[in-house]
């Protein structure tokens, strides 16, 4: 797909990194990136993939492949151990030196850019399905996302609400580590036409004080789904005193999200709208 960000692009944004353009060949991939993995499933290649990354545990039957460790500290020796021909990652992979090993190794390696707006989705998939050699697949899944997003558009423009949300990815000593500008949580807020009560105080996430948490004023605290005990978590959060003092502590307006939408891939658009659907009742008094 023409006019996204691309391969030879992103080999001028990450100049020390070992990139490629296309690999049709290639039939023991090594896929780093839950986004990436869920992309390569996406477009039917998934009989091409030997192994994942910790992260990519999407759809249920990648669990079934070798782990080959967590994106951002992968040991080049596991990732060798599987016999790759080709890795596909996200480029926050690392750390530096396993790539090193890596490239040492003469692996090719494709790097997909993260990103967290639809068109950095669209140019993710224009990338892997480059780097697979099925560049007609990955038109028709560009064309049915770009479908999905425009639907998303016209559902957030319907809704017409704005809520302020926090998005607080743990709980650190009775202080919650927050999201900012310029991460997935941030862009998921968006796109389910919510506001990031933290997108102008910080970029990043960061562990917030009191002040901070009863400034942004959120109507709503959302976290994800990685424990099992909603309620608990609920009241935990919510009775923190600063979250207390807050819109969302006097409302009790609570909700959890799947890991997964941080990581903008294929589903982005409907976990968007699941997130819409959740902060709606909210909107108009929960």
């Amino acid at each position: 797909m023409k006019g996204l960000v691309s391969v030879s692009v992103i080999c001028a944004i990450l100049p020390g990194l070992a990139l490629a353009e296309q690999y049709p060949q290639a039939d023991a991939i090594v896929s780093v990136g839950g986004p990436i993995t869920e992309i390569i499933y996406a477009l039917g290649e998934e009989d091409r993939v030997i192994a994942r990354d910790t992260t990519s545990t999407f759809p249920e039957i990648v669990n079934d492949l070798p782990d080959v460790g967590y994106m951002r500290n992968l040991s080049a020796e596991g990732v060798l151990s599987v016999g790759p021909d080709l890795i596909i990652a996200r480029s926050t992979s690392g750390p530096v030196e396993a790539l090193d090993q890596l490239r040492g190794a003469a692996v090719p390696i494709v790097f997909v850019e993260d990103g967290f707006t639809p068109d950095a989705v669209l140019a993710s998939v224009d990338t892997v399905g480059e780097a697979l050699g099925v560049e007609e697949k990955a038109d028709v899944l560009i064309a049915q996302l770009e479908t999905d997003f425009a639907e998303l558009a016209e559902k957030r423009a319907a809704s017409g609400a704005a809520l302020r949300v926090l998005f607080a990815l743990s709980i650190d000593g009775g202080r919650l580590n927050a999201a900012g500008r310029g991460t997935g949580a941030d862009g998921m807020i968006t796109l389910a036409g919510g506001v990031n009560a933290m997108a102008e105080a910080f970029e990043g996430y960061k562990l917030v004080n009191d002040e901070a948490i009863i400034l942004a004023a959120p109507d709503v605290i959302v976290m994800m789904d990685s424990r099992g005990d909603h309620g608990g978590r609920a009241e935990e959060v919510l009775g923190l005193p600063s979250v207390s003092l807050t819109p969302a502590g006097e409302n009790g307006a609570f909700i959890t999200i799947p890991g997964a939408a941080l990581g903008f891939g294929p589903r982005t658009p409907q976990l968007a709208s699941d997130l819409l659907d959740q902060l709606e009742p909210f909107a108009h008094g929960g």
